[in-house]
């Protein structure tokens, strides 16, 4: 077919056009500004400059003449505009548009970066967000934006880091950063990085300026030959490209600073911008801040402005919007599509979560780095997904603060499929190593009394304890409380009986409304609670109602006599005219709260995040008096208070005669050693003593734990222990404590030196409140007490419950509800993080990643 009738150009000639062009883009690299200057206005005669162009109103460059220079085209103001993004050095190769087709944007996929146009260039034109700007080893492509933003950074060096070693045992080292001079003077090398990814050394001027030109490897795929790096380094510092090179850098970095680079005018748009993007991140995370704190959920059912059922967020950026400026305005642009990252949807609500729940974690690492020793607290729960979710508690000193305290820190949840001992052992080992700490300075363990958990032999301690003995296993202090209750709630088959009494109680009522309204209506103030078997006061608060209500409660009873329902009247009936008219039932209640309010004392001050196993202890041994003193005078006191009940309900304050069964008796029968005893003494013996006993057994077995701890550390609880105590005993102390503390050729202290420390420091010291905590903070302020000083850290550290975590599944119930029941385990941890340490949230500074996040933000969208 002739030429002539040929309606699109043949593949030669596109080549042919398209090599002219690249040649011709090579030739105007750096020449934008002068292009754009001396655009016409459609409706003016008068130039263009740049300080017209709106930031918020891209252009349209029309496609234009291979033969011809660059320049932009006169567009219909009516129409939709295009413009590709590109580097501010190269000119940026404008794909061809349609004015007569609108250019359609998915305002709705607003998380994701713009996508600039395809080009032809040899360079991305923008910044990848996913860059690791500290990493020489990921600048792969460096264009001007990315030049200028390390510039502006500058160069970042690696100090804490274990540097790994090659085949031959090198590696590098620090040292290198200095250049030692032949007068023996030091001067640094701020050119040289390292890069973890590759462990290699790169140099950053070169990299960044004159790669190819450039034949050292330091400019190209990084130098790891640390045998001769001393004289390669030597070698490049010297040479040519590497002193031309430098002399760039320096003068962008001055430019930079000045604000005078060539590109002066771009440069003032893009500060501009990027302080709006800044105010804007502000209040995003500041409302991301507050709904996280406050367990709000984020989303709707879409995620559209101004459209019903779009979810809290985007409700409090609209209410925001009304009377904030810079809100106002973001707002503005989303509505008329004059950008479509808008940074309101789902995507970003996670990034930021993550942003600030990383923050808040790091803060968490670095203050138990920086305490060294450290405890591990753990508890597992089912979500509301049917997944098991383990809970990382971490504790420690924070020696930072003024005066030293004990934190106890929300680290996360893990989802774990494996529930035996070796499955949670194996997932808690690989958690702390991810996050850097070390498990041989783990000096305590926390769990609950699952099988799985305290196992002597195949439980989570046993594991622990076989890697690192030094990490000392507390059972749950709480938990151990909660047993002693059910050990005396089984102990006899009258406790049995009147908890089930307590619980019929509380069912007949709670099974109907119509019921409950009859009970709301007669209890003037508490109401009927169920007992549970794992929540701590469920008791007590079952038992105090009709401890202090019974009447109230019968007079309840007495009403539902005309209930229709023939099972819920005969139940009343029961209850009301042969339980609650029971002197024994009435006395029950007494002796029932009683302990119960003791042991609901102890464990509400065991569940502090502060507790301390001395303070433990002491609670603990005043739990065991208080049941001793009990069994003596308690029963006649408690009969006193029943009494008193009785009169007030119109019972007799007697117990039923039961009638005596006599039968034959043999001739060799010694009738007169026979003692028959009263009903009084009967539920005295075969009760009361029951269950006062029970607990008392129960208390000395499951707390032996406690007292293997006060055997260990009992001398340190307090200075007036160790001012009763002589030279000798105080020395086997010591060296008891120091045994305890040493694992292998590792050793925490010295018992010698700590023996010398402490017969000093216990005539020295005066203290109105002699507890551990007061001690170790004066200690602190000496240097003589090294060995005083990391004992009293140590002992601090063991926990005495999991209430922390107990407390964060009370988060986890309120973030993951049936509702968000999808939730991804990273915006859970996220939430978590910061609903639960949100006192580390408020000391969180955000201008460093707002800065950072802007800088990238506003080159993207202004770099036209």
């Amino acid at each position: 077919m002739s030429n002539r009738y040929r309606r699109h150009e043949s593949g030669h000639s596109k080549r042919k056009k398209k090599q002219k062009l690249e040649a011709q883009m090579e030739s105007l690299k750096g020449s934008l500004l002068n292009d754009i200057t001396t655009v016409k206005d459609n409706n003016s005669d008068e130039p263009l400059k740049v300080d017209d162009l709106s930031i918020d109103d891209p252009l349209n460059v029309d496609e234009h003449n291979s033969d011809e220079p660059l320049n932009v085209d006169e567009h219909n103001s009516d129409e939709p505009l295009n413009v590709d993004e590109h580097n501010s050095d190269e000119t940026s190769n404008v794909d061809e548009h349609n004015s007569d087709e609108p250019l359609n944007v998915d305002v709705n996929n607003n998380d994701e970066p713009l996508n600039a146009n395809e080009n032809n260039s040899d360079e991305p034109l923008n910044v990848d967000e996913t860059i690791n700007l500290d990493d020489p080893s990921e600048w792969s492509v460096i264009n001007a934006n990315l030049r200028d933003l390390l510039v502006e950074k500058g160069p970042v060096k690696i100090y804490d880091y274990d540097f790994p070693k090659d085949e031959y045992s090198r590696n590098f080292s620090s040292s290198f950063y200095m250049q030692k001079m032949a007068n023996g003077k030091k001067y640094e090398r701020k050119w040289l990085l390292y890069s973890i990814k590759l462990d290699r050394v790169f140099c950053f001027c070169c990299k960044l300026f004159d790669v190819n030109s450039c034949k050292s490897k330091l400019a190209k795929g990084g130098s790891k030959d640390w045998r001769n790096m001393n004289d390669k380094l030597k070698k490049h510092e010297s040479s040519k490209e590497h002193i031309m090179n430098m002399s760039k850098w320096f003068e962008l970095e001055s430019r930079l600073a000045k604000n005078n680079t060539i590109d002066k005018e771009t440069q003032i748009l893009i500060n501009k911008d990027k302080e709006h993007w800044k105010d804007v991140l502000k209040r995003i995370i500041g409302v991301v801040k507050t709904f996280g704190m406050n367990n709000i959920p984020f989303r709707g059912d879409n995620e559209k402005l101004y459209e019903k059922n779009n979810g809290n967020f985007l409700a409090i950026v609209q209410m925001i919007a009304e009377f904030d400026l810079v809100m106002k305005e973001h707002v503005r642009r989303i509505k008329n599509k004059e950008i479509y990252n808008h940074y309101l949807g789902h995507n970003m609500q996670n990034e930021l979560i993550s942003l600030l729940a990383c923050e808040v974690k790091n803060k968490i690492v670095n203050k138990v780095k920086e305490a060294k020793y450290f405890s591990v607290i753990l508890d597992c729960t089912p979500d509301t997904s049917h997944k098991e979710q383990m809970s990382i508690i971490l504790r420690c000193l924070d020696i930072s603060s003024t005066p030293i305290e004990v934190k106890e820190y929300f680290f996360e949840f893990i989802i774990v499929d494996d529930t035996t001992g070796k499955g949670l052992f194996d997932a808690m080992v690989e958690e702390i190593s991810n996050i850097g700490l070390d498990i041989n300075n783990i000096r305590g363990q926390g769990y609950d009394n699952g099988s799985n958990m305290k196992g002597k032999h195949q439980g989570v301690q046993k594991r622990l304890l076989d890697i690192n003995p030094r990490a000392f296993y507390t059972p749950c202090g709480c938990h151990s409380l909660n047993l002693v209750l059910c050990d005396m709630a089984n102990s006899c088959t009258k406790a049995r009986e009147f908890l089930g009494i307590i619980q019929r109680t509380y069912t007949i009522f709670a099974s109907s409304t119509k019921r409950w309204k009859i009970l709301q209506d007669c209890l003037p103030k508490l109401t009927l609670k169920p007992l549970s078997q794992t929540r701590w006061e469920s008791r007590v608060e079952s038992v105090k109602a009709i401890r202090y209500q019974a009447p109230q409660i019968k007079k309840a009873l007495m009403k539902l006599y005309s209930d229709d329902d023939a099972k819920f009247l005969s139940e009343a009936k029961s209850l009301a005219d042969f339980e609650f008219d029971k002197f024994e039932f009435l006395l029950g209640i007494v002796i029932w709260y009683e302990i119960l309010c003791a042991i609901n004392r102890v464990s509400k001050s065991l569940q502090e995040k502060d507790m301390c196993i001395d303070s433990a202890i002491k609670k603990l041994d005043g739990l065991l008096c208080y049941f001793e003193n009990y069994r003596e005078n308690g029963f006649e006191n408690a009969i006193i208070d029943a009494k008193e009940i009785a009169l007030e309900m119109d019972v007799e304050p007697m117990f039923r005669e039961k009638r005596i069964i006599h039968r034959n008796r043999r001739f060799d029968e010694n009738v007169a050693n026979e003692t028959t005893k009263t009903p009084i003494e009967l539920f005295k013996t075969d009760y009361f003593l029951y269950i006062v006993d029970q607990a008392i057994s129960s208390i000395k077995t499951r707390f032996d734990q406690f007292k293997m701890f006060e055997s260990i550390f009992g001398f340190l609880f307090s200075i007036k222990k160790l001012k009763l105590l002589d030279d000798n005993t105080l020395k086997q102390h010591c060296i008891k404590l120091e045994s305890s503390l040493k694992h292998d050729t590792s050793i925490d202290i010295d018992g010698l030196d700590l023996f010398e420390e402490l017969k000093v420091l216990r005539h020295i010291i005066h203290l109105e409140c002699d507890t551990p905590i007061n001690i170790l903070n004066y200690i602190n302020t000496f240097n003589s007490f090294s060995n005083a000083y990391i004992a009293y850290r140590i002992m601090l550290t063991i926990p005495v419950t999991v209430a922390s975590a107990e407390r964060s599944f009370s988060k986890l119930k309120l973030l993951k509800n049936y509702l968000r029941s999808t939730m991804s385990q990273e915006r859970l941890n996220g939430l978590a993080t910061l609903s639960i340490e949100n006192d580390l949230l408020e000391e969180t500074d955000y201008e460093n990643f707002i800065k950072k996040f802007a800088s990238v933000k506003a080159r993207k969208v202004n770099l036209i």
